[in-house]
């Protein structure tokens, strides 16, 4: 029998960066929102049992209107955001079916993601216990002072553009969450929990076309690639 997994789709950060009123997860690519990419890919992976949505209040309804309409059955929560990334995330896996067994975390801002990739970081977490999809970084990536002069160079052959799905054992990563204490707002990402109380986390190789929609250009490049898939 197959573990229970569910997805966390954290989709409840502002859109600043990207100087529009609206959520991000509402920015049409190709006439499609981009929240129903990402939903799309998780209802189709055979790994995903269920998918909670973490959203800000005003985006409930949107989101839940989009779901019902593409038949993502796998949809069977949405919950407020909180004032962080973590706290989104914990909102999240208090929203979890209680069979879960592994919670498969994901940015809603990154719609491109594809079934395949989520499939394979599940299947490192099922050996590990914790994986995330991650990239080589082919920029020479330096580490500046206070003052913007530069201190070293890290070698780029052990440096990773870490992104999502973050996949952790259900165990796991409850123990890494409790033990974030008063640090928890400063953890960027999920990883950064399990590498705080000295666990492992495997990186499995990702596609730079798993963008996150950060900024306008991000919007053009996100199209190009979807009409590219399209033939």
């Amino acid at each position: 029998m197959a573990s229970f997994v569910s997805a966390i789709i954290v989709a409840a950060g502002g859109s600043v960066r990207m100087g529009i009123a609206d959520s991000k997860q509402f920015i049409p690519l190709l006439s499609r929102p981009a929240i129903e990419y990402t939903l799309s890919a998780f209802q189709n992976c055979r790994y995903i049992s269920e998918i909670v949505v973490v959203c800000r209040n005003q985006d409930i309804d949107r989101i839940r209107t989009i779901a019902d309409k593409n038949s993502f059955s796998k949809v069977t929560a949405l919950v407020s955001g909180g004032d962080s990334r973590a706290q989104s995330v914990r909102n999240g896996v208090s929203a979890a079916n209680k069979n879960t067994k592994y919670y498969a975390i994901h940015d809603g801002a990154r719609p491109l993601i594809t079934v395949e990739e989520i499939e394979r970081v599940i299947e490192a977490a099922f050996e590990t216990g914790a994986a995330t999809l991650g990239t080589s970084v082919t920029d020479t990536i330096k580490v500046v002072d206070g003052f913007n002069k530069i201190e070293s160079t890290p070698l780029r052959s052990q440096l990773r553009a870490v992104q999502t799905p973050q996949v952790f054992e259900k165990d796991l990563y409850r123990f890494a969450l409790e033990n974030a204490d008063d640090n928890l707002m400063n953890f960027t990402d999920d990883c950064s929990l399990i590498e705080n109380m000295g666990g492992e986390v495997e990186v499995v190789k990702g596609s730079r076309e798993n963008i996150k929609l950060t900024t306008p250009i991000d919007i053009v490049i996100a199209e190009s690639i979807l009409k590219s898939r399209n033939g």
